[in-house]
């Protein structure tokens, strides 16, 4: 799950990591007072969707007034900001958050992740911090430092002297690092982060270090855990087929091509993707109706695939093993019949009461179609959606 930069640099706040004086604003006139409670000849006027290189696209502007703060913030709010991490829709713009404005010496990138390949959580830090730290990745990764910090021994004053000197700070800056160091260690454990960036942490003109933007991925799967990091949650950010997957406990993942897919199990609905491109097809998602699923469940993940437009064809691929082939085939059929469907459908069984629930489908009358495997049902699903067949 992902949360607003203002409400990251709360979080901020609380594990002592230092950040510009700001406040949210929902309006231009709450945007105005913010600024000029703020007391500064100047403020940023940012606008809050969770994506980043806002700055390019016009979501981040520096106001030289608290009226002009209040006309930047109503040409921002109710818009949808598009950046080259969002689609070409981009994000809606509810909010802005309003903060002084900061003196910048220098620009650094930080960040806190889980690094599967060594199983540890790792600082990645770079002295080339700024808008274009993805092209300083690719282009000079030299410029990037990788910190590893053991799980029994923690974060350690060394750790904070290598990326200090990879920042090539002074000795009061370093003191100043390590703090925010252990803030960020300590906030990734405590809200089970997946994931802390600071881009740009910046040294300012009078030598201190302060978190200039703020962005965290939370692990989904310990919200429960959290329920005030649950609260923090922007359904208006995410896509809305996703959302309403959510409701009912199903993994969908929107990809735009035009075959639906409907698989139970992460590793076969991969396995199920990869088929539909190796035989010239585009997937129109990833969905997972899970191990444990039921007529109803199969009924609202049928529908959720066919709610995209750009879906010219459905395959079906369902092991029957905690959930049985006839149950899967009754919610098929129950959701062909409810929604009057007109796109051809390729259904691939295999498992617990197989042959009953082909028997189902092929005597409905519905017109579905049936494969022995997964080869023959993404050849026939991709030639179907092109209309070939």
């Amino acid at each position: 799950m992902n949360i607003h930069e203002y409400q990251a640099k709360q979080l901020f706040t609380d594990f002592s990591i230092p950040v510009p004086r700001g406040a949210v604003a929902a309006n231009a006139a709450e945007a105005q007072d913010a600024a000029r409670q703020l007391a500064g000849s100047t403020c940023v006027v940012k606008a809050q969707i969770h994506a980043g290189a806002r700055g390019k696209a016009g979501g981040v502007k520096l106001a030289r007034s608290p009226e002009q703060a209040g006309q930047f913030a109503a040409d921002m709010l109710g818009t949808r900001l598009v950046t080259h991490q969002t689609d070409a829709a981009g994000l809606p713009v509810n909010s802005v958050w309003i903060e002084e404005a900061s003196a910048i010496k220098s620009e650094f990138y930080l960040s806190l992740l889980l690094d599967r390949e060594s199983e540890r959580l790792i600082f990645v830090a770079s002295a080339a911090g700024g808008m274009d730290i993805e092209a300083v990745a690719a282009q000079t990764p030299e410029k990037i430092v990788k910190v590893p910090v053991h799980p029994a021994a923690g974060l350690q004053p060394y750790h904070g002297r290598q990326i200090g000197a990879a920042f090539g700070l002074g000795k009061e800056q370093q003191g100043q690092l390590q703090t925010i160091l252990e803030g960020i260690y300590r906030l990734f454990l405590a809200k089970d982060c997946s994931q802390i960036e600071i881009n740009p942490l910046i040294e300012t003109a009078d030598g201190r270090l302060v978190a200039l933007d703020a962005k965290i991925n939370f692990d989904d799967n310990a919200l429960a855990l959290h329920p005030d990091i649950a609260a923090m949650r922007d359904a208006s950010q995410e896509d809305a087929k996703e959302a309403e997957a959510k409701q009912f406990d199903l993994n969908y993942v929107t990809l735009g091509g035009n075959i639906g897919c409907m698989v139970n199990g992460a590793g076969l609905a991969m396995a199920t993707m990869d088929m539909v491109k190796l035989k010239g097809g585009a997937p129109a998602n990833f969905l997972d109706v899970g191990g444990g699923t039921n007529k109803d469940k199969v009924k609202e993940a049928f529908k959720l695939i066919l709610s995209d437009g750009t879906v010219k064809a459905v395959l079906v691929n369902i092991f029957g093993g905690i959930v049985k082939c006839d149950v899967i085939a009754a919610g098929i059929l129950a959701a062909v019949e409810e929604m009057h469907l007109t796109i051809p459908v390729v259904v691939r069984l295999e498992g617990t009461n197989v042959e009953q629930g082909k028997t189902m489908l092929s005597q409905s009358g519905l017109g579905l179609a049936t494969a022995d495997d997964l080869n023959q049902a993404a050849e026939l699903a991709v030639k179907l959606a092109e209309g070939v067949a």
